[in-house]
């Protein structure tokens, strides 16, 4: 079976996740094809403005690329990530993503193409 690449996928337009007054854009890149554990990664991008409240149904991991996060759990937990931060996010867990500037985070999570 052959590898897939997807070419300079930083930067590439992010579709907007459509919560209301939140600059919030997020895009599924590759997808994996087994139905029982399947692995979707893609591009999040945060701006300035609104906070994003978000909460995990399934399992992802987050690498910072650029810019910054102001990241908080519901356990008060509360982290400023830059690029080279790596964050997992727990199946269930309520975060709140927030940014001074802007964020871009590549993610990796358990779960569907579009189920995000």
């Amino acid at each position: 079976m052959a590898f897939k690449h997807y070419k300079q996928i930083k930067t590439q337009e992010l579709p907007s996740m459509n919560i209301d007054n939140v600059p919030a854009f997020l895009k599924d890149f590759a997808i994996s094809d087994d139905s029982e554990k399947p692995i979707t990664s893609g591009l999040f991008r945060l701006k300035a403005g609104q906070s994003l409240k978000y909460t995990y149904t399934y399992h992802e991991m987050k690498f910072i690329v650029d810019g910054s996060f102001i990241i908080e759990d519901e356990t008060g937990q509360k982290v400023t990530a830059k690029p080279g931060d790596l964050f997992y996010f727990p199946k269930d867990t309520s975060i709140t993503f927030s940014t001074p500037d802007f964020g871009l985070g590549f993610f990796c999570g358990q779960r569907g193409e579009g189920e995000a």
